[in-house]
């Protein structure tokens, strides 16, 4: 392709709307124009990228013996409702996009498409014999997010590779897992990416295990915490972890101590003297499950942890058949005007004990009218220690579990955080790295067959649930974090295997006819050869030709430049810049087998 022929405008200011770098990258290299919030037209070399990445994910998945097809994206309600995420996705989350139409039927822009996978099977699965199936599509996603961010990384309309297989067994779906997680491996291998493979929570797809591909970036919204042993890494919404160990408490007896203007947990320890280790602290949380009823939770933690909300959700959800519910709809921390709508007097914000009673709660039929109490597992087995007294202005000391407070529920909440020790080795130390997820996988298990009634008929006649998983790679969100894991002060660095083009021929003067003459000679030939090249024949500037070079990030520039008197061109390494001259007649075969190199 030549550049004057094609729809090419770079900029050179960086976009007012524009955060992370490889969001400016994309935006001031031409490469994707914004439409809306969170919508982005994918432009001429986008879109040639996004091919790349594209057909790594399709030939490692055919590899695997998966089957592509391709989903409606407009979903009936009623599937979700089967499965019960309706509510879920368009109340709780809120991610999906949802309509009327003509005829008053409810129906979704699809986020993700279990139940149309699911309802499939149910209709086209009968026996053992068809077992295990694994399809496939690379589709158009949609997500109504709150806050679009970051280009294509939190956008609303996305490309995303799903699959989702189906088994007799357990057995059968954890071979399959661990085809998708070496096939995952190899997408990002292929792609050129550096990556690390994590223990990751499955919100509200659900299952028993998943696994995140995090790219690693700087700029990535997701932390991730490893041990340098390469045995453990996880996403903090997973991760677990040993806390250092608390200190012994110096209070011996129990009494109410007066802690006038100790709100916090820094000033009650200066005052009292003591380590946050030692003090039991309470996080009061409002949750509201689908069937409207509020629950209001009182969670107690060891003073120098924090809650990981996360994990709380998930707890929660565990419990919502307790109160005739489903799922969650919301979670957060009350403020004084949410708490007004329950409590019958002000709350001793501060200074809240475990003990704080149900009094507190307004009688209603859409409120619970008991407080849930959890304990964190930090806190379980801490002696004499401090806590609030339901009063503002006073703690107690020298408190313990059994005797002046009843234990709790416990669960396990608490957010790991770099520095714990691995629970697999506590010589370990948690570090912390940033990445963007790129891919995830799930084992589902029946979750959505049970649901919907996707059954098969095994050897002895039964009639059983279909086992299922579930495997996402976000095909446009790893061509963005491709960008933000390589790139400097002047514009992208590509991976030569998911580059739009190979090389670009640059010729600095288009009024040397002898420029022109080998550089359209090179342009041809490389072509021919399988070399995808673009030729910059624009009426510009060389300066200008040379910064476009290298802002739109091809691997190769070649200069039809003065080294042509003497029968070479100079060639440019874009990730290295290393520059050497080499003779025109084997410039194709040597860019050939660097790009070979490259790749393999």
């Amino acid at each position: 392709m030549r550049l004057s022929q094609m729809l090419f405008v770079t900029l050179r200011d960086d976009p007012a709307d524009a955060e992370i770098p490889s969001h400016k990258l994309l935006l001031r290299a031409g490469y994707i124009r914004r439409i809306g919030s969170g919508i982005y037209a994918y432009l001429p070399l986008m879109w040639r990228v996004l091919q790349k990445v594209s057909q790594i994910v399709r030939e490692e998945m055919n590899a695997t013996g998966a089957q592509e097809c391709l989903l409606p994206q407009l979903q009936p309600a009623d599937l979700w409702k089967e499965s019960g995420r309706w509510d879920t996705y368009t109340k709780a989350e809120g991610i999906m996009f949802s309509l009327i139409d003509r005829r008053e039927q409810q129906l979704g822009l699809g986020p993700t498409h279990e139940e149309v996978i699911t309802a499939i099977a149910r209709d086209m699965i009968r026996s053992y014999r068809q077992l295990p199936l694994n399809l496939y599509q690379i589709q158009t996603k949609f997500r109504d997010e709150i806050r679009p961010r970051f280009g294509l990384m939190r956008g609303r309309e996305f490309i995303m590779k799903d699959a989702y297989s189906f088994h007799t067994d357990e057995a059968s779906l954890k071979e399959t897992y661990q085809d998708m997680y070496k096939a995952y491996s190899n997408i990002l291998r292929r792609s050129g990416l550096a990556f690390r493979a994590v223990e990751a929570d499955s919100g509200a797809i659900g299952g028993s295990g998943s696994t995140e591909f995090m790219i690693l970036a700087e700029a990535g919204e997701d932390e991730v915490l490893y041990t340098e042993d390469g045995k453990y890494a996880a996403n903090v919404e997973k991760a677990v972890s040993l806390p250092i160990d608390a200190e012994t408490s110096r209070f011996t007896t129990y009494e109410k101590r007066d802690t006038p203007g100790t709100e916090t947990i820094e000033k009650v320890c200066q005052l009292l003297n003591c380590s946050p280790t030692q003090l039991v602290k309470n996080v009061l949380y409002q949750t509201v499950y689908d069937n409207g009823i509020t629950v209001l939770v009182l969670v107690s933690i060891r003073g120098d942890q924090e809650v990981n909300e996360v994990k709380l959700q998930n707890e929660l959800t565990k419990l919502a058949s307790e109160y005739g519910a489903k799922t969650i709809i919301s979670l957060n921390v009350p403020n004084v005007e949410a708490q007004q709508a329950w409590t019958t007097k002000s709350l001793p914000l501060g200074y809240i004990a475990p003990d704080i009673a149900d009094e507190y709660i307004t009688a209603n039929k859409q409120i619970h009218s008991k407080f849930l109490r959890l304990v964190d597992r930090t806190a379980v087995d801490l002696k004499n220690f401090v806590t609030g007294a339901n009063e503002a202005g006073y703690h107690v000391v020298g408190a313990n579990w059994g005797e002046q407070f009843k234990l709790p529920r416990v669960v396990d909440i608490r957010k790991s955080r770099p520095g714990d020790r691995a629970t697999h080795n506590p010589e370990q130390i948690l570090q912390s790295a940033r990445g963007v997820e790129a891919g995830h996988i799930f084992q589902l298990g029946t979750k959505y067959s049970q649901a919907m009634g996707a059954t098969y008929t095994n050897e002895q006649g039964e009639e059983k649930p279909l086992v299922m998983g579930c495997f996402g790679v976000g095909v446009s969100r790893l061509a963005q974090a491709a960008v933000e894991q390589s790139y400097d002060k002047d514009g992208i660095i590509w991976p030569v295997a998911i580059a739009p083009y190979h090389a670009i021929v640059t010729i600095p003067n288009i009024k040397d006819a002898q420029q022109i003459e080998i550089a359209q000679k090179l342009y041809t030939e490389l072509n021919q050869t399988g070399i995808e090249t673009l030729l910059d024949d624009r009426d510009e500037r060389a300066g200008v030709k040379f910064k476009d070079a290298d802002l739109i990030g091809i691997p190769y520039r070649i200069v039809t430049g003065r080294a042509i008197a003497n029968g070479k061109v100079e060639v440019v390494e874009r990730a290295t810049r290393k520059s050497q001259e080499i003779a025109i007649d084997e410039v194709t075969t040597t860019l050939k087998q660097w790009i070979t190199q490259a790749i393999e």
